[in-house]
């Protein structure tokens, strides 16, 4: 599978637009963390089933997460699982995100391009997928068992600007305009 170019090949792409004098500013993508939250599913079954799918997936087993604060409110205790992540870095996060930009985001159900207003002022971006079928692993499952995620880009990059600048480059379909 083709990886994510070279700093080198970035930096001369982005050089021009965003002044950089030497190679090591060019931003690069540091991690891709995946995440699913579970709500309030306590069905074992299911929850081995949402882990499954997400690691076959990302390629990795995800790490559990939990709730730090009981909160009455959403009938939670400090303990109780709240979902599951993946954090992926260097080759399988090239892959993932290939994988991303070529396979998912054409399979998505009127898929009109990524809003800029996602990227943070710390130039990571989140994008969230309401069913986990559009992944190629998954797309002959059961339509019962249909849940969302959220796949967030990580960059070095020191703003939006600049992020969406290098995001651009990258191949990831942002909209034009904010």
């Amino acid at each position: 599978m083709a990886t994510i170019t070279p700093q080198k090949k970035t930096f001369d792409a982005l050089k021009e637009t965003q002044g950089y004098s030497n190679v090591m500013q060019a931003p690069k993508v540091t991690k891709l963390v995946v995440s699913i939250g579970v709500g309030s599913v306590k069905d074992k079954k299911r929850l081995e089933l949402i882990a499954g799918r997400l690691a076959r997936i990302t390629g990795q087993k995800p790490a559990e997460r939990h709730t730090t604060k009981s909160i009455a409110n959403f009938k939670t205790r400090a303990g109780d699982l709240a979902g599951y992540q993946v954090t992926l870095r260097g080759e399988r996060a090239e892959s993932f995100l290939q994988k991303l930009i070529h396979i998912v985001f054409p399979r998505v159900k009127d898929f009109r391009g990524i809003s800029g207003k996602s990227i943070d002022e710390m130039g990571n971006i989140t994008i969230g997928f309401k069913e986990h079928t559009v992944f190629p692993e998954t797309s002959d499952e059961d339509a019962k068992d249909v849940f969302g995620l959220a796949v967030t880009i990580n960059t070095s990059a020191k703003n939006a600007k600049e992020a969406e600048a290098y995001l651009r480059y990258l191949g990831l379909p942002l909209r034009e305009g904010k």
